[in-house]
């Protein structure tokens, strides 16, 4: 499996994306970086990554993706510094507050991924308004990892199968996971330079096709995400056939 190290790297004279994948996911790496070569806060990253995040949907809604799915905040996270934690928990509000509408207007509808337990219940409804927000037209579904892991998601999902006594098979363990109710992440795509996943999707990126790119967050552009589907759609997915082999047993190639 391929991967980009420079999100401005592409093949000479690339055409057109062939391919749109039909689920993105997405690990939004270097708010803090990009701040402090600023000079800044790191909370100002952030602020500037919510700008980057509202071109990421936007460039979806025009490329024509489906699924969209973000990695806003892991459970890990919770360990940095408590004023990091409380600027980003503070623009999750405002951004619900103030994009929900917005975001309906494009046809963009919001689900929630991930533990909600240890959120505020303030912001714990302001998600619950926003995933009930009518969209008369939907065009993108846009799912928010929010206090998520990957490890998290399989052990909810173990639990789930247990409770309902059904058999272990991975088809049923599936079932239980976030996510099941829509095709699994064709592409991923992780900015800030680091060439890992971090807990995101663990089960759901078992063919996932990795994109990797030196940019910053914060500087992500329609424009790079249009790079990515260009890469995305010169690749050949196998899902373990051998090149050239025709999709069998139920494989989806996108």
């Amino acid at each position: 499996m391929s991967s980009k190290t420079s999100a401005s790297a592409k093949a000479p004279h690339a055409k057109s994306p062939a391919v749109v994948p039909r689920h993105v996911a997405v690990v939004m790496d270097g708010n803090g970086r990009w701040a402090t070569r600023r000079l800044l806060p790191r909370s100002a990253g952030h602020k500037f990554g919510a700008d980057a995040l509202k071109r990421l949907v936007r460039g979806c809604v025009q490329q024509g993706v489906a699924h969209l799915t973000v990695f806003a905040f892991s459970s890990e996270n919770w360990n940095r510094p408590e004023q990091e934690v409380t600027a980003l928990m503070q623009l999750f509000v405002q951004a619900l507050q103030k994009d929900t509408g917005d975001l309906a207007a494009q046809g963009v509808s919001l689900r929630f991924i991930g533990d909600r337990a240890p959120l505020h219940s303030e912001m714990q409804e302001l998600m619950r308004h926003a995933e009930t927000f009518p969209v008369q037209q939907p065009r993108l579904r846009l799912n928010v990892a929010l206090n998520y892991g990957g490890r998290w998601d399989i052990v909810q999902a173990a639990r789930a199968l247990q409770a309902e006594g059904g058999d272990w098979t991975e088809a049923n363990l599936a079932r239980h996971l976030c996510l099941a109710d829509i095709p699994e992440p064709d592409l991923l795509i992780r900015t800030g330079g680091e060439h890992r996943i971090s807990n995101f999707l663990l089960w759901q990126l078992a063919y996932t096709e990795l994109y990797f790119t030196n940019t910053l967050w914060p500087d992500f552009t329609e424009e790079s995400l249009a790079d990515a589907i260009a890469d995305y759609s010169r690749r050949e997915r196998r899902f373990g056939r051998v090149a050239g082999a025709k999709a069998a047993g139920g494989l989806r190639v996108a």
